[in-house]
């Protein structure tokens, strides 16, 4: 199966969705101007809404079109055959595709293939796969240009240039060739969501949302990857990104992965009033419970050390709950800072808020920030790497800096998960040479910063730890 999927995604999971390594000094040049403008900029108290079903919003998600295009179902097939779907158990033709994937009919009426929302939100912990969960396991450092040119090559010689199957395929492979020209990272696990969404607005109208042939601007040849937060997060948050830049109406933030391949923007406006079921689905969504056993006494002794030094951050949590919503400036935070000083220049910022998401009701907008927003960490044992770029591969490592590795490796799923130190298994390596080693010393992707723990004795770190395992 892992074999399979990771075949599949040399195709197929840019749907949702080469660098040099020297130093971009012209951000850090940037991010002087606007510092005065995005020092803290707190999000507007604009929480989610739960007016939808829940249901409907699940269905839509394991069944809907919302990313618009995809793969001929036949070439699909032809390519990786059928294989029953054991996680979600779905009926009709997603019965026999894996769960990160729906078949659906296209706006051309041609059944098609494509990644689903958990080709990116959902992972395993000790075989169980748990929906809501971000992926830590994609390969986005591999070109994936070469495979994206064979499949369209596969589909145009299928059908012929002339067909209505080539004609429902075509916009969607040319994002596929954008994307995958505009995606590659440098590391293992993270996600280049941001990229994806540059990738495709550039080819947009900004009025209606229509494929246009000519970039708007132009793509930056440097991708940042990020980690894939988890879902449930989210209902505590009223910005979205780790730099808060995603302000406004969540249903239109959440869905603009439909970029790939909706039609224009009639068809997104189907879209966006679906995605008020689904935000309602995220509502009640719930965190995986640490499955050992917890040290209770020591976690209350945690709970205390926790709100002591963390709470003004991150927030409390149990009876008298509460998020701040706060967004850390990067010289108090001093983690990697290149992701949020990329984002305060991206080229899609502009572009966004003069578009369809922002000029219509309900808006939305992005307005990036000199800093990144503290995250909730309800079910935070699971979520491993940590920081905002992965990073850091452990919890205990998080918690004393001194213990971060340099250069590693995260063992495959198959070795399970680490319950002493909280977080994926890995190997130490000697260097970042290595398309499955992390390397830590590349622009975007160190591991220092957030060292407020460091100060602390080693028994209150065990302490704060065993707390986290309650969250």
């Amino acid at each position: 199966m892992k074999s399979y999927l990771s075949l599949l995604s040399l195709i197929t999971t840019l749907a949702l969705l080469h660098s040099c390594h020297a130093p971009h000094t012209y951000l850090l040049e940037a991010s002087k101007e606007a510092q005065a403008i995005y020092r803290i900029m707190p999000p507007a108290d604009l929480p989610i809404e739960a007016a939808g079903n829940a249901q409907a919003g699940f269905e839509y998600l394991i069944y809907g079109d919302y990313v618009g295009n995809g793969i001929p179902l036949e070439i699909f097939s032809k390519l990786f055959g059928q294989m029953e779907d054991t996680v979600l158990r779905r009926k009709g033709d997603n019965a026999n595709m894996p769960y990160p994937f729906n078949v659906f009919e296209s706006y051309y009426g041609e059944k098609v293939v494509s990644g689903n929302c958990f080709a990116c939100h959902a992972s395993s912990i000790d075989g169980e796969v748990i929906l809501g969960l971000g992926d830590s396991f994609g390969a986005f450092n591999k070109n994936r240009r070469t495979a994206t040119a064979i499949l369209n090559w596969m589909v145009k010689r299928k059908f012929g240039k002339n067909s209505s199957a080539w004609e429902a395929y075509r916009e969607h492979g040319k994002w596929l060739q954008v994307v995958a020209a505009a995606t590659v990272v440098d590391n293992p696990g993270v996600n280049p969501a941001l990229r994806i969404e540059e990738s495709t607005l550039a080819y947009r109208n900004s009025e209606d949302l229509s494929f246009q042939p000519n970039p708007n601007f132009d793509i930056p040849k440097r991708a940042f990857g990020a980690n894939v937060p988890a879902l449930w997060t989210m209902q505590k948050k009223n910005a979205l990104y780790y730099n808060g830049m995603g302000r406004g109406d969540f249903t239109k933030l959440l869905m603009q992965a439909c970029l790939l391949g909706i039609h224009d923007s009639t068809a997104a406006r189907v879209v966006q009033q679906n995605f008020k079921d689904v935000i309602a689905w995220i509502k009640q969504l719930k965190p995986p419970a640490y499955p050992k056993a917890i040290n209770h006494q020591l976690a209350a002794k945690g709970k205390g050390i926790f709100e002591d030094n963390c709470s003004k951050c991150h927030g409390k949590y149990g009876k008298d709950a509460y998020f701040p919503n706060k967004i850390i400036p990067l010289d108090e935070i001093k983690t990697d800072p290149y992701y949020a000083l990329y984002a305060l220049q991206s080229p899609a910022n502009e572009w966004y808020n003069k578009s369809w998401f922002s000029q219509t009701s309900p808006k939305a907008y992005s307005q990036p920030s000199y800093g990144y927003m503290a995250s909730p960490l309800d079910g935070i044992w699971a979520t491993a790497p940590y920081l905002h770029n992965g990073a850091v591969p452990t919890l205990s490592a998080l918690l004393n800096s001194k213990e971060r590795p340099t250069y590693w490796k995260m063992q495959t799923e198959d070795a399970g998960y680490d319950y002493e130190n909280i977080g994926r298994r890995y190997i130490h390596k000697s260097s970042g040479i290595g398309k499955k080693t992390y390397n830590t010393q590349l622009p975007g992707y160190g591991n220092q910063g957030h060292t407020f723990s460091d100060s602390l004795s080693l028994d209150q770190r065990e302490a704060i730890l065993e707390y986290l395992k309650t969250l």
